[in-house]
């Protein structure tokens, strides 16, 4: 794909390689997915180091810049990053606008809450308030499948949204079962319970259109993290689940 910054024409595996450098975005409080170090400014969790894993595949660094749910897309497709390495889950509608690699990561979206409050699905959530975060897929799928009388409340970031969790603002939050759980650690008073699945979902490496070079050569990459344990062992060490049977064995 062109770069918009310079004019080039240069396909974006052409350019990595040639500078020898993958620029990814990571979003901060989004553990354990991404976390920044305010101290030292190190970014760590399991994005990163699959990130890591996939530059070094390739003999590059990896360049990692800060950005957020909502503008990967836009970052990825005005070149300011090559890929997008996140909870991304693939759907028809961003089919139309970026390309997908085989999945890599288990990724269910649901809503959680207090023991108290009883929801088993979308209608449930009528004149409940839930948080989420801005911009992500249970943002999305909460705009449409749950009632009008029914209020969500956006946060700028997960940990914006797990702050009003602990702090009983919401009692209802729609996130990734992953945050969740990291949820958890910070409430254990307040544990969230599984209300119900939004979404089952997985997460896949996100690129531009017309990058058949650069989709070859990242599903080249993870087909032999899968073959060879190493992409599980980085699903273990994150997410604490091992990376599901069928997702291990499907390559594409």
């Amino acid at each position: 794909q062109a770069a918009a910054a310079t004019g080039s024409t240069e396909p974006t595996l052409a350019r990595v390689q040639r500078t020898k450098t993958l620029r990814i975005g990571a979003v901060r409080g989004a553990a354990p997915y991404y976390n920044k170090d305010l101290a030292s400014g190190e970014w760590g969790g399991f994005m990163i180091d699959f990130a890591k894993s996939l530059a070094a595949s390739l003999n590059v660094k990896l360049d990692i810049t800060e950005t957020t749910w909502g503008n990967s897309v836009l970052d990825l497709q005005t070149h300011k990053i090559d890929l997008i390495i996140s909870t991304l889950g693939k759907n028809a509608e961003r089919e139309k606008v970026i390309d997908f690699s085989q999945s890599y990561a288990p990724y269910n979206n649901s809503v959680f809450g207090v023991a108290s409050v009883q929801v088993s699905g979308p209608a449930d959530l009528a004149g409940k308030t839930v948080g989420v975060a801005r911009g992500t897929f249970q943002d999305l799928q909460l705009t449409d499948t749950a009632p009008k009388s029914a209020t969500i409340k956006r946060y700028e970031d997960n940990n914006a949204m797990i702050s009003a969790y602990v702090s009983g603002q919401v009692q209802l939050v729609g996130t990734g079962d992953f945050v969740a759980y990291a949820l958890a650690e910070k409430a254990p008073g307040n544990k969230p319970v599984l209300k119900y699945i939004i979404n089952e979902s997985s997460c896949s490496v996100g690129l531009n259109k017309g990058e058949a070079a650069l989709l070859g050569k990242v599903n080249e990459v993870l087909t032999a993290a899968k073959k060879s344990g190493e992409l599980n062992a980085i699903v273990q060490k994150w997410l604490n689940v091992p990376l599901p049977a069928k997702m291990a064995s499907t390559f594409q």
